[in-house]
């Protein structure tokens, strides 16, 4: 039996064992035997849908923390910026590069050793296994953004190179571009006409269709965050993204959807419900935001309390926890679906762009409407968008705020609430809503909410000399320095 092997190169960063001149030394002897492409996709799918939702402090609370929706009860650490304790930023560097992209990389390797099913056309196979490799290509780009994003320069042109353990860092700018390219490049070789995945797909089934708005999806998010630094690159790919169909309703959300059982059921149950844990309680911060407002998705987002109301905790101090609102059991169902896309968040880009002068086909605050329309839609309250949007607080023209950055920041904001990591980038980068670090922060911290996380502790000790390259090039691996995009 012929044995896969799909040990990716840039394990070797996450390991303290020194390199190996051994031809077997990147064989993974645990790895499965034939195991098939769909399953490896719905295992990258899951692991990174898993690292962006669970709210676990060993994984993924800090990007709930730094756009402060959660209150600790008892483990303060991460509401106050200590990332290093728990190897947080390690373990989301080796989830992505390891696990998710490994997986891909793997995906990409097995789609062209498959024969066609008996009664299927050489030609039509052919199609539907460029459709396969079209649709995995997307979804690295996704996954690199998320780490540029995450880290700043990154591994990308010899990170997935098995000759190369020790890979250089490219630049952040630089792989902006280059994923641009290269998802104009998936997007040509997507043929609507003809399938794709018939199984393994938990994002959209194989539809094609939905996966090219995925795409055009991504490429708007990437442009978008181009704006303020590269403007002439952001308003060729938004115009062609908008112009080329992007996700506008909810019906073509990209969605995790779990399971009812472990072990894939989602990962807010788990913390929260199997394994009982009351570690946080929604901030004042959002919840006075909501209540001022009198938002309706308070009744999605949170409980009451006897009285009716909804009160937060302190940001970065200890809460008792039966004294204030909890997240919402809606959320911890364990079949509750997670976003990689979706329509609330597509409509917010293009009610930016509109504001930067970028044609979409329609103003700023029409794009803004159906944001937030689109959102009260998703959390089932669509009836009560239009009273909302009414509200001089909200409604675009007479809401509070000098700029549409500010109006845009703080409706996005509380619309992202179960989507942390997209929260804190957009608040990195419109600046709003003016969130401040706690007095209690952290010195790592240096007095700020992180702009980015630091590189993990293995890339000094096994991937040294790159490390202190990438380090040099962004002025120093501290939590302070802002990703390129992030200009102010």
């Amino acid at each position: 039996m012929k044995k896969l092997i799909y040990s990716i190169t840039i394990l070797s960063l996450f390991m303290t064992s020194c390199v190996s001149d051994n031809e077997d030394f990147n064989e993974n002897k645990d790895s499965a035997y034939n195991v098939p492409a769909e399953t490896l996709l719905s295992n990258s799918q899951k692991a990174l849908s898993d690292q962006l939702t669970n709210p676990n402090v060993n994984v993924g609370a800090i990007f709930r923390y730094f756009p402060q929706y959660l209150a600790a009860t008892q483990y303060t650490g991460e509401s106050r910026y200590r990332i290093s304790s728990r190897a947080i930023a390690d373990r989301h560097w080796r989830n992505l590069y390891g696990t998710v992209l490994g997986g891909l990389e793997s995906v990409k390797k097995i789609i062209p050793t498959e024969v066609a099913p008996t009664g299927v056309s050489d030609a039509q196979f052919q199609i539907e296994q460029q459709n396969k490799l079209a649709i995995t290509d997307i979804f690295e780009v996704y996954t690199y953004q998320i780490l540029v994003d995450s880290f700043g320069n990154i591994p990308y042109t010899e990170s997935l190179n098995s000759t190369n353990v020790l890979p250089k860092y490219d630049d952040a700018a630089e792989v902006y571009s280059k994923l641009i390219i290269r998802l104009d490049a998936a997007i040509a070789k997507l043929d609507t006409s003809k399938k794709s995945f018939a199984s393994g797909d938990i994002v959209y089934s194989g539809d094609v269709t939905k996966w090219k708005l995925f795409a055009n999806s991504l490429k708007l998010k990437l442009a978008v965050n181009l704006i303020d630094t590269n403007p002439t690159l952001a308003k060729t790919t938004i115009e062609n993204a908008y112009n080329s169909g992007v996700i506008l309703t909810n019906a073509n959300n990209a969605s995790f959807k779990y399971a009812l059982s472990a072990p894939n059921y989602n990962p807010i149950y788990e913390t929260l419900v199997a394994d009982n844990r009351n570690d946080f309680v929604p901030t004042s911060i959002i919840v006075d935001a909501m209540n001022t407002l009198n938002d309706p998705r308070r009744t999605k987002y949170f409980t009451a309390l006897e009285d009716g109301s909804y009160k937060g905790g302190r940001y970065g101090y200890t809460n008792i926890y039966q004294n204030f609102s909890h997240v919402n059991p809606i959320l911890t169902a364990p079949d509750f679906s997670s976003q990689f896309m979706e329509a609330a968040e597509v409509n917010f880009y293009l009610a930016e762009a509109a504001s930067n002068g970028i044609s979409v086909g329609n103003t700023t605050q029409y794009y803004y409407d159906k944001a937030i329309t689109a959102s009260f839609e998703s959390w089932g309250i669509a009836n009560q968008a239009a009273a909302y949007l009414l509200n001089p607080s909200v409604n675009f023209t007479t809401a509070p705020g000098s700029s549409a950055k500010e109006k845009i920041g703080k409706q996005e904001w509380i619309a992202f609430y179960n989507r942390g990591f997209e929260s804190w980038t957009s608040y990195r980068r419109l600046d709003f809503p003016a969130l401040v670090a706690p007095a209690s922060a952290y010195s790592e911290a240096e007095g700020q909410i992180p702009k980015r996380l630091t590189y993990p502790s293995n890339e000094r000790t096994v991937n040294g000399e790159n490390y202190t390259a990438a380090s040099s090039a962004i002025g120093g691996d501290v939590l302070k320095n802002h990703i390129f995009w992030d200009k102010f």
